[in-house]
């Protein structure tokens, strides 16, 4: 439940640092964005500007050095790990470049985890369903060591839906995938915003997997500096070379 916010995830002037004195790293400085429901949203720019972090801390996994941020409706400011724990196993999914299967589990298994971590169990034909929406349902009892990356992917994506989360957090989803896989991946993605209601937030370095989404965030330095609407591959590629061109020209 979001408590009435239309926003499943939003940081406002959040700042991260990592480190002290002349050393230090200012991975995110002053960024406000808010994550709408029910909405793709992709995350690029340079190598190093924040991208990952912006990631985590909207997810909660890192606190902001400054600033508020809000997840499914809740200030995260002053909760205890535990709370952000179970926050998390209730409102978020994530799906990262290196999959981060269990071994040991079939695909069912390993589908049904996060529900079992929380201490619940998924209802009748529940992940039989999620399994098929994936297209494996033919694998099901089969271990991650016999599928495909592409298939090992539609696994994470299957773990990351399962429990109908607010917020999917992906990480370079497509980053270890070909072309033709990477397409059918971001197809599921797009289809858990369209017909599953999901919202999904995906960092990239991809412009074509980045015109997947509906909006395209750059951030550059640890600040947001551009923003697209129905993207293009054409016109991500060509805002990402505007952007590293403002970069050179004005180095920190």
């Amino acid at each position: 439940m979001l408590e009435n916010s239309p926003f499943v995830a939003r940081l406002g002037d959040a700042t991260k640092t990592y480190g002290r004195g002349p050393g230090a790293v200012h991975a995110l400085q002053g960024v406000s964005v808010d994550f709408t429901a029910h909405t793709f949203t992709a995350i690029m720019g340079p190598s190093g500007s924040g991208k990952s972090t912006l990631l985590q801390v909207a997810a909660g996994l890192e606190p902001p050095s400054s600033g508020v941020v809000e997840l499914a409706g809740r200030d995260l400011s002053g909760l205890s790990e535990t709370a952000l724990t179970e926050l998390r196993r209730e409102h978020v999914g994530f799906v990262f470049q290196s999959f981060n299967l269990m071994p040991t589990l079939t695909v069912a298994q390993n589908v049904e985890l996060p529900l079992r971590l929380a201490g619940r169990r998924a209802g009748r034909g529940r992940v039989q369903e999620i399994v098929e929406r994936v297209g494996l349902g033919g694998r099901i009892r089969h271990r991650p060591f016999e599928l495909s990356g592409g298939e090992r992917q539609r696994v994470a994506i299957a773990r990351a839906l399962i429990c109908k989360p607010a917020v999917t957090f992906a990480d370079e989803p497509t980053g270890a995938l070909d072309t033709h896989v990477a397409a059918e991946v971001l197809a599921l993605l797009r289809e858990s915003v369209r017909e599953g209601g999901q919202t999904v937030v995906m960092v990239t370095h991809d412009p074509v997997a980045a015109a997947s989404a509906q909006r395209v965030l750059f951030l550059a330095d640890g600040r947001l500096v551009d923003e697209l609407v129905a993207p293009t591959a054409e016109l991500v590629a060509e805002t990402l070379t505007d952007l590293a061109e403002r970069v050179r020209a004005c180095p920190v």
